[in-house]
């Protein structure tokens, strides 16, 4: 897919907001900083991508689909309907979106890592869950999570059970949420940047753009390329900006600075 950037705007890349955990309270807050954030981008986007994990949990039944982020969904909509692209990569914990997006908000969502074409500079794009030679805990989880039996299964549970289920799993399960692990590994031991490598042997991209990590990273990799994780907005609050040359690793504030 291709993308020109209008002379002064930009792209922004954002990932893993798990709005919903590890509490309404701290959720709140959380979401209250994304929508600054959309706010303030939305003045000079050309593009905005989501990469995963906006909520801690989404699962969307044939008519019903869980309970708050109305705020965040309705500014995904208002600047959705202005006419700016917004582009959605299912994570780990919001795979079981189906049509939702699409239908409401005029969002495509894509499942697997997708590449884009931005102001002729090629882009490697995806939430980063299951990729990689390790994470394999997390590779069997997923193979459950997206078996068409146990969506189906699934959906036979009250969604009052179901959901409240699920967000209990996905608060406690270090191998459902696929973070048990937040520092640096170091360049070798990181499995994406081993997994953008082996992708570069295949192919060159110029840039690898992921989350799902929850760590702000941009390691240079060989003929130029770059490998970008965006971080959160958990901790870190970091989200990517490229301005159709330059690909910057940015912090948006600070969580005490949050009326």
């Amino acid at each position: 897919m291709k993308i020109d950037i209008p002379q002064g705007k930009k792209v922004y890349f954002s990932s893993d907001n798990h709005l919903g955990a590890p509490n309404k309270i701290e959720s709140k807050a959380k979401e209250v900083k994304f929508l600054r954030w959309l706010d303030s981008v939305k003045k000079d986007a050309a593009a905005i991508f989501l990469l995963g994990d906006l909520f801690d949990f989404w699962h969307e039944y044939k008519t019903v689909v869980p309970k708050g982020f109305i705020r965040v969904l309705g500014k995904l909509a208002e600047i959705s309907d202005s006419g700016i692209p917004i582009h959605f990569f299912v994570g780990n914990h919001d795979l079981w979106m189906d049509g939702y997006f699409e239908d409401e908000l005029n969002i495509p969502v894509y499942h697997k890592p997708k590449e884009f074409i931005i102001n002729g500079t090629s882009f490697f794009i995806g939430h980063g869950d299951g990729l990689g030679p390790n994470d394999k805990g997390y590779k069997r989880m997923k193979k459950v999570f997206t078996n068409p039996l146990a969506k189906w299964l699934f959906r036979w549970i009250h969604p009052d059970i179901g959901v409240r289920l699920a967000q209990k799993l996905s608060t406690e399960n270090k191998l459902i949420s696929g973070d048990d692990d937040l520092i640096f590994l170091g360049e070798e031991n990181e499995w994406l940047v081993q997994y953008c490598k082996r992708k570069l042997s295949q192919q060159h991209r110029d840039h690898f753009i992921f989350g799902h990590r929850h760590l702000p990273l941009q390691i240079p990799l060989e003929n130029n390329a770059l490998y970008t994780n965006l971080g959160d907005w958990c901790n870190h609050f970091t989200y990517g900006e490229f301005d159709g040359k330059t690909m910057l690793l940015k912090h948006f504030e600070k969580l005490s600075d949050m009326p």
